[in-house]
């Protein structure tokens, strides 16, 4: 995709190649048709629809949100309708709407998300899988995956055995070196990877002493996370070859840049979704006029384009 200024702004992933950086992530933007009338979906690079099962899922009992300082805390549990409803019931308006769409798909085994992936390969206008093995406010499957580097590997693996789309383990923050995770992926033949998911956080009502959440933790998000979302981009960027996509406190264009001349491909923006809707356009003008202001052909020139080498040196000569 080409702005006005002649910049080329796509970026490829994998076998996929995207029209601009900017992906709504997933559990934050539903399952894209309920934000077409704020946002043309076919002006985004992709849309990360909310985490599916095979089956519907009710998800945890309300309190499921918190506010907390530069972030949210949530513990929705993954609701969702399922995989035969979506494909049924959102997936043909998604096309309609021309949405490049990337199905987050969630498994409580390694049978699951093969079957997904399976189902999914055969729905026409599927563009890539994002395998959920992070997320941190239930119980069973994913995050046990996301946090052995032999589950991730697994399941990576096998998924990739039964599809021929584009496959993107969602890596978790909640370990210690998430660019193992990273490689394992990699290893396992993963197209790319997307990163960080939210950092399991509590909140406590004082006056109650009860947890404000009714699974007692959850996953936090926003601007808090971003400073450490932004390092663990650079980790991974340095460990691997294949693509990776950015994510965690995304609000603003300088944001979006960070997080691309740190090593992301691409990113994905949620929780400032729900501050502000009509953030995609800003987001994309913002990133538009840095690349006409800096002379940058390519915002694929740009990925990765960090220079620490005099930092390196005043750190070692201190």
């Amino acid at each position: 995709m080409k702005t006005l200024s002649g910049t080329d702004l796509s970026v490829q992933i994998g076998a996929l190649r995207l029209k601009n950086p900017l992906i709504a992530a997933s559990g934050c933007f539903g399952y894209g048709v309920e934000y077409a009338e704020a946002v043309d979906l076919s002006t985004l690079g992709g849309v990360a629809v909310k985490g599916l099962f095979l089956k519907e899922r009710e998800g945890h009992p309300p309190e499921r949100i918190v506010e907390t300082p530069s972030g949210m805390l949530n513990a929705i549990g993954l609701q969702g309708i399922g995989v035969h409803r979506f494909i049924r019931e959102k997936l043909p308006e998604l096309r309609q709407l021309r949405a490049t769409v990337i199905v987050n798909i969630c498994g409580s085994t390694l049978d699951e998300y093969v079957e997904l992936a399976r189902i999914l390969s055969d729905a026409e206008g599927v563009a890539a899988l994002e395998l959920n093995i992070s997320c941190p406010n239930i119980k069973e499957g994913g995050i046990t995956f996301g946090c052995s580097l032999h589950g991730t590997f697994d399941v990576v693996s096998a998924v990739k055995k039964v599809t021929p789309l584009p496959v993107i383990p969602k890596l978790t923050p909640n370990v210690t070196d998430v660019a193992s995770f990273a490689r394992a992926s990699e290893e396992a033949g993963a197209d790319a990877v997307s990163l960080v998911n939210t950092f399991l956080a509590m909140a406590i009502d004082v006056e109650t002493r009860r947890p404000k959440l009714s699974n007692i933790v959850g996953g936090l998000s926003g601007p808090a996370i971003r400073p450490i979302a932004v390092r663990m981009v650079y980790e991974c960027r340095r460990a691997v070859k294949i693509p990776v996509i950015g994510m965690g406190g995304i609000a603003s264009a300088r944001d979006m840049l960070e997080f691309i001349i740190a090593g992301a491909t691409a990113v994905q923006v949620g929780t400032a979704n729900f501050v502000d809707p009509f953030i995609w356009g800003k987001l994309l003008a913002g990133v538009t006029d840095y690349v006409r202001r800096h002379n940058i052909a390519r915002i694929s020139d740009l990925v990765g384009t960090i220079d620490t080498t005099s930092r390196e040196k005043q750190w070692i000569s201190s």
